[in-house]
């Protein structure tokens, strides 16, 4: 217990995973929080301060499973090792304690086994430095470094307060590590609150004066002038990135590649709430199936996965780099028969990248290797394939799968078995005939018997006598035994120089040999010595690895490279996309347009109807800008639908893939932003109209000529009057001061009139068909403005009941009545008649007999008896009114 509260106080903030034998073992706080957690047992062992000490444990061969579900649930984890064999613990006397210490801290973002990562998706550690500013009113400063240690990719950017939410949502990291001051920062603490694992860190991991030493001493160098050219800013950035790697790695070292700078804008900047009303990597419910990825997503390795991915978060703003991809798809949608060659062999190709790095950091099994190995072997079938290809990314693909030795493949084959146990402790994994000692020493263990008795034969043999037997007791060992008769030749000349005498018993007489002697120790020693050989070989096979592994990253990417451009060729050919033409124009002009996550969830029941869209501005002339289409519309009619498969088909044309249309001409995008759907903030106090003004507002304050803007529904979640107000001047101030290119929807048909003086403003509608009262979608988008939204018809189709649906009708009637009789302005007047409860309206009064009775009635001449006559006389007219 000293022991493991010595080391659980220099780890305070994770829970500690103690190696007790074939256990990890957690005690005190740590064992109630991990048994709630995890579901287990909550046990006791032994008392500390007079109160019994909680404790609860995983077995060492499923802790990859409970690791998992531990940082999944945000908890970081010291994994606590046996640094010496038990055996050496008690050479220094029976009560010493056996030396542990911590290897390894677990975080979200440091994780390199398969088993806790996903295999088709990066997983990012994130550092964000900040640089004070020297003057008030000046921008604030930020640098991101962000590692993947399971592929050693290293990248680092520089950004502002305005686009560090973005630019963080478009790495999408696994952890985030900033510093306490940062965290602490006032206006920025809601903001990290936003992320689920966010790391504060003391400030020395940030230090500018040493960032340089350290990255310098990281990476084995004098100097990262070779690196490229970095600001301070993003020094500090990455050496925090590096200095917490070793902070928790501790007993390896993680084999990141050099830090390679983003250039400002070389990618099209999309915030987190348009991702996430895009759904691009994943939807509105965090899950990955509906999602753009998902849709678009052919191909068939892990690798391939991660880059689809990162390019779809990344697009592109530079046309020549997006034509390089395009061109390797448009050669591969044309070459069918090479296309599905290529597919077939990158099947066989494992996660070389990934397998690497556990070799590169001691953590790596047999079927590590055997993956690299394979992963070699792929390589250079595709090498051969593709060597012919010059089209865009194809060529640089064929020269980066021709990098590795061929040598190195045929050496991991030969010295691997074809069945691999997990672990390489437990041996196993050497192919017979590789090596002639371990051959031996597993014909020993495994065939000691057969081994003895092929010697007591030959034994036999040599001497004549055929009841000769070799034996074995807890005693001697092993020992050859005679007949007493037999024996007394032994201790003569030639035996007595071959057989060594042990033992004499009555009738029978033992002896040993020196072969004899040194094939016991070898028998006895055997299985130690087959796993020790096993594992020369596995140390052997990992150098030879570690030697080659840049060009084993080059195959790897190069695989990747393959499959992205593979499997967009496939879409395109089973989903009929077309190649876009990407410029640096204004044009936004798409024919025949889809949305490529609806066109496939409908594809069984119904076709997808396309519709075109042209949003292209006029460069460098007078009044030049994008146009803004209005699109007016009722419900359910698929104005949403439309203006996402807009944004959609831009996304997907500057990651290099072709687009679900007839025909697209793209002016490069450079920032995209989307204000679709309804949803609160609850944690940051905000309501879902205030959600909506704060998104809308990042757009008009951000949003530039070259962006392309989606709106749905501005000012909806207001009073009338408000919202449309709002929505009006959104417009006016998206058409004179953004001027970029713009789809609005709205149900407010006022807006429609501003197309008389907006030039670049276009009017918009989805058509649809009235039948016997209902309502009938068309899904097309066409010139001119709609006269209704067709609300009650939706609500109708919804289920609200028939008194709701004729109630609102009738209001609707008096509604409309009152706007053909008065300026709109004036509606508000009407608007009362939704702040009290639903009442019918007031009918033409009928005739009743019991009122006319009334009417011969005089209170003032009647006697009580009167009175209660004409009481009785009513109730009986009533109830003859009521019979049928």
């Amino acid at each position: 217990m000293e022991q493991y509260i010595e080391i659980k106080a220099v780890n305070p903030d994770s829970l500690l995973f103690y190696r007790m034998g074939d256990f990890y073992e957690m005690f005190f706080d740590d064992a109630v929080t991990a048994s709630r957690a995890l579901g287990i047992a909550l046990t006791k062992r032994g008392k500390h301060l007079g109160q019994d000490i909680p404790m609860c444990g995983v077995p060492i061969h499923a802790a990859d499973d409970y690791l998992q579900r531990l940082i999944q649930l945000g908890h970081r984890v010291a994994v606590c090792e046996q640094m010496e064999d038990p055996a050496e613990a008690k050479k220094r006397g029976s009560k010493s304690v056996v030396k542990r210490d911590v290897v390894r801290l677990v975080t979200p973002g440091t994780l390199t086994e398969d088993s806790l990562l996903e295999p088709r998706r990066n997983n990012y550690l994130l550092t964000v430095a900040r640089a004070r500013t020297a003057s008030i009113g000046e921008a604030e400063a930020f640098a991101l470094a962000w590692v993947d240690i399971s592929t050693g990719e290293f990248r680092v950017a520089e950004t502002d307060a305005t686009r560090l939410a973005a630019d963080i949502a478009r790495v999408d990291p696994g952890e985030i590590v900033v510093s306490d001051a940062l965290y602490a920062d006032q206006e920025l603490a809601p903001f990290w609150r936003t992320f689920k694992a966010v790391s504060p860190t003391p400030r020395d991991l940030f230090d500018g004066a040493s960032a340089e030493r350290r990255l310098s001493a990281y990476f084995g160098v004098r100097t990262i002038d070779g690196f490229g050219s970095f600001s301070r800013l993003e020094l500090m950035a990455a050496a925090a990135a590096v200095t917490y790697v070793e902070r928790t790695q501790l007993a390896s070292r993680a084999p990141l590649m050099p830090p390679v700078r983003e250039p400002s804008g070389f990618a099209m900047l999309i915030d987190q709430a348009t991702r996430a009303n895009l759904e691009l990597v994943r939807t509105l419910g965090g899950e990955r199936q509906g999602s753009l990825l998902s849709a678009i997503d052919r191909t068939v390795t892990a690798a391939g996965a991660r880059l689809l991915g990162s390019r779809l978060a990344n697009p592109l703003t530079d046309p020549a780099a997006i034509a390089e991809r395009q061109d390797a798809v448009e050669t591969l949608v044309a070459a069918s028969t090479l296309r599905a060659e290529i597919r077939a062999r990158l099947q066989s190709a494992p996660d070389m990248a990934r397998a690497l790095t556990r070799v590169a950091m001691g953590r790596a099994g047999p079927r590590d290797l055997a993956a690299i190995g394979q992963g070699l072997v792929a390589a250079a079938s595709l090498a051969d394939l593709v060597a012919s290809e010059t089209a865009g990314e194809l060529k640089s693909a064929a020269i980066g799968l021709a990098q590795p030795d061929p040598g190195l493949a045929r050496l991991i084959a030969s010295a691997l078995d074809d069945e691999l146990p997990l672990l390489k402790r437990d041996g196993g994994f050497v192919r017979a005939g590789h090596l002639a000692d371990l051959d031996e020493s597993r014909s020993l263990r495994d065939e000691s018997r057969r081994v003895i008795a092929g010697l007591q034969t030959r034994y036999a043999e040599e001497t004549g006598i055929r009841a000769l037997k070799i034996k074995h007791n807890n005693v001697l060992g092993y020992f050859v035994e005679v007949a007493q008769q037999h024996g007394e030749a032994f201790l003569k000349e030639p035996l007595n120089q071959t057989y060594i005498h042990r033992q004499s018993m009555a009738g029978a007489m033992r002896f040993t040999t020196t072969e004899l002697g040194q094939l016991e120790a070898k028998i006895a020693g055997a299985a130690d010595r087959s796993v020790r050989l096993e594992l020369s070989v596995f140390d052997d096979l990992s150098n030879a690895i570690l030697a080659a592994s840049d060009a084993i990253r080059e195959a790897a990417a190069a695989l990747a490279v393959l499959d992205v451009a593979t499997a967009l060729a496939t879409l395109a050919v089973e989903q009929a996309y077309v190649r876009p033409l990407v410029d640096m124009s204004l044009a936004f002009s798409i024919k025949g347009g889809r949305h490529p996550v609806v066109e496939q969830a409908i594809a069984r029941s119904a076709p997808f109807v396309a519709n075109d869209c042209d949003l292209s501005g006029s460069d460098g002339k007078a009044g030049s800008g994008g146009r803004i289409w209005l699109i007016t519309g009722p419900n359910m009619a698929g104005k949403s639908t439309f203006l996402r498969q807009n944004a959609l088909i831009a996304v997907l044309a500057q990651i290099g893939a072709f687009v679900p249309a007839a025909s697209a001409h793209i002016g490069v995008v450079d920032r995209l932003f989307s204000r679709v759907g309804a949803a609160d903030d609850l944690a940051r106090g905000r309501s879902t109209f205030m959600v909506e003004m704060v998104e809308t507002a990042a757009i008009l304050n951000q949003a530039g000529a070259r962006a392309l803007v989606i709106l749905d529904e501005i000012g909806r979640g207001t009073a009338t009057f408000d919202g449309l107000s709002i929505a009006w001047a959104a417009v006016e101030h998206l058409h004179e001061a953004n001027r970029c290119r713009s789809l609005f929807a709205t149900h407010f048909h006022e807006l429609t009139a501003l197309s008389k003086r907006l030039a670049r403003l276009h009017n918009a509608t989805m058509r649809v068909k009235e039948w016997q009262g209902d309502v009938i979608f068309l899904h097309e988008v066409t010139d001119g403005a709609a006269d209704r939204s067709y609300g009650i018809q939706v609500a109708k189709l919804a289920g609200l009941p028939s008194s709701v649906i004729d109630r609102a009708k009738r209001v609707l009637s008096e509604l409309e009545a009152t706007d053909r009789a008065a300026p709109v302005r004036r509606m508000v007047d009407d608007l009362p008649l939704f702040a009290a409860a639903p009442r019918p309206l007031p009918e033409a009064a009928k005739p009743d007999p019991a009122l006319d009775l009334l009417d011969g009635f005089d209170p003032d001449d009647m006697t009580p008896r009167e009175a209660h006559e004409a009481l009785y006389a009513l109730k009986a007219k009533r109830q003859a009114l009521r019979k049928p």
